[in-house]
C-alpha cells in the first residue's frame, strides 16, 4: 500500500475514518503555511492537502480564492511548493498530497514535477481539472515514480466514468459531495452517498469525501459510508481569523467525528 492507503488503513484499524485536511502553500506566507500544515498532522489530520496556489482556481470557494490570491499577491513561486511539503515532511509522517490544477503541473513538465515532489517527499497529487483519459503522461509518471493518483468523481458521473475513475485512482477517489466549488454547507448533499455506493460498486476503492464538509457532524455523517473526510475552508478560516492556535483547536474539534461512526462499505 503506499503511504496514503497506509494512512487510511491505520485510521480504520482505530476504529474512525481518514480525517483529510487543505490548506494554501504560501498564506500567509510561506513559513507560517509550513507551520500550519504541521499543526494539522499534530491535532488529527491523517493526510494534508496542499494546495499551491493557481491564477484560475475554477474549483475554490471563496475563503480559498482570498488565501490563494493573497499568495500569489505575496509572491509564491513554484519552488514554494517543493521547499513547503520538504519542511512539512521532515517534520512529520503524515502523508502530503497535492491538490494542484492541471496546468501548473503541465508547464513545470510532468516528469520534472514528479521527480521534486517525490524528492521532497510528497506522496502524490490531486488532480480536480484533468480526467484519467487525458492524463496518460501523468499516469506513467506517477507510476514510474510510486506517487499516488487521485482522482475525482461526482454525482453526475457515469458508470463509464467511474469505471475510469476507480481503475485509474490510487490512494483514494476524491468524492465530490455536491455540484459546485468549495466551501462550508449546512446540510451535505444526500448525494454523497449515493456516489460512493456507486463508486464500491466499481471496485475496490477508498472513498474520501469533500466539499462542504465544516464540522465534525458533518464528518461523523460521511463517517458512516465513506472511508474518509475532506475539510478546507473551516480550516483555511480558522488560519484567517485566529492564526496557527485557532487552526489547532479547529482541528482537533473537527477530529472528533472521524470516531463517531466507524467507515462502513457499502458493497
Amino acid at each position: 500500500m503506499s503511504r496514503v492507503e497506509q494512512a487510511i488503513a491505520a485510521a480504520h484499524d482505530s476504529g474512525r475514518s481518514a480525517f483529510v485536511g487543505y490548506l494554501p502553500v504560501g498564506y500567509p506566507d510561506l513559513e507560517t503555511s509550513i507551520q500550519a500544515a504541521i499543526t494539522l498532522a499534530e491535532n488529527g489530520v491523517d493526510i494534508i492537502e496542499l494546495g499551491p496556489p493557481y491564477s484560475d482556481p475554477v474549483m475554490d470557494g471563496a475563503v480559498i480564492q482570498e488565501a490563494t490570491t493573497a499568495a500569489l499577491a505575496n509572491g509564491f513561486k513554484m519552488k514554494d511548493l517543493f521547499t513547503a511539503v520538504r519542511a512539512i515532511t521532515a517534520a512529520t509522517d503524515v502523508p502530503v498530497l497535492v491538490m494542484t490544477y492541471w496546468n501548473p503541473v503541465f508547464q513545470y513538465g510532468v516528469d520534472r514535477y514528479a521527480d521534486d515532489l517525490l524528492a521532497a517527499g510528497g506522496a502524490g497529487l490531486i488532480t480536480p481539472d484533468i480526467t484519467p483519459d487525458v492524463a496518460g503522461e501523468w499516469i506513467a509518471a506517477s507510476e514510474r515514480t510510486g506517487l499516488d493518483r487521485v482522482f475525482l468523481a461526482a454525482p453526475t458521473s457515469t458508470d463509464e466514468r467511474l469505471d475510469l475513475v476507480v481503475s485509474s485512482s490510487t490512494g483514494f477517489v476524491y468524492t465530490v459531495s455536491t455540484m459546485g466549488i468549495t466551501g462550508e454547507r449546512t446540510e451535505l448533499d444526500r448525494a454523497a452517498r449515493t456516489l460512493v455506493r456507486r463508486l464500491r460498486e466499481h471496485g475496490d476503492i477508498r472513498a474520501c469525501v469533500g466539499i462542504g464538509i465544516s464540522t465534525a457532524e458533518q464528518i461523523a455523517g460521511v463517517s458512516e459510508y465513506a472511508d474518509g473526510a475532506i475539510v478546507g475552508t473551516a480550516l483555511v478560516r480558522a488560519l484567517r481569523d485566529g492564526g496557527i492556535p485557532a487552526l489547532a483547536e479547529v482541528t482537533r474539534n473537527l477530529a472528533v467525528g472521524t470516531s463517531s461512526a466507524r467507515p462502513v462499505h457499502e458493497n
